[in-house]
């Protein structure tokens, strides 16, 4: 769901996932995505300010075969509550390329709202493409729940 190139979407061989495994494990806020004990993809808390209470977040699936069957918005969820009732955040961002409308999509389904856009701030496939930055406020985030969980 981020925006690398378009055609990178492949199942990885399990070298690529050790090494793969490897560079997230020293990242504080990095979480592996699996799916039938398949890895699929990770999800992270970047810029974590725990003064300023804020992350961003980014998130990647890199197995075609599990994109548009409600992983991505599942990790999301599970982060978001994480960095709201753990690491008790205020705000949490995200940039989105914006040809990745299912990736906008989920994003809003977990209650991220549309703040701005930065022009042609990605070189993409040789063209350049908008970000679209994304929020959530805890208290937005705490709503949805409550709504929800009601």
């Amino acid at each position: 769901m981020y925006g690398g190139n378009r055609s990178d979407l492949r199942p990885l061989t399990e070298e690529l996932a050790r090494t793969w495994v490897r560079n997230l494990i020293d990242h504080d806020y990095a979480w592996i995505i699996e799916v039938g004990n398949r890895l699929i993809g990770h999800i992270r808390l970047d810029r974590v300010d725990l003064k300023d209470r804020r992350a961003s977040l980014a998130l990647g699936i890199e197995d075609r075969a599990t994109l548009g069957v409600g992983v991505g918005p599942e990790a999301i969820d599970l982060v978001l509550r994480y960095a709201f009732d753990v690491l008790k955040l205020h705000r949490v961002s995200v940039r989105v390329v914006t040809y990745h409308k299912r990736a906008i999509r989920a994003y809003q389904k977990c209650g991220f709202v549309m703040e701005g856009r930065e022009r042609e701030a990605a070189f993409v496939d040789g063209a350049w493409h908008d970000d679209v930055m994304m929020g959530i406020i805890d208290r937005e985030f705490n709503g949805r729940h409550d709504l929800i969980e009601s």
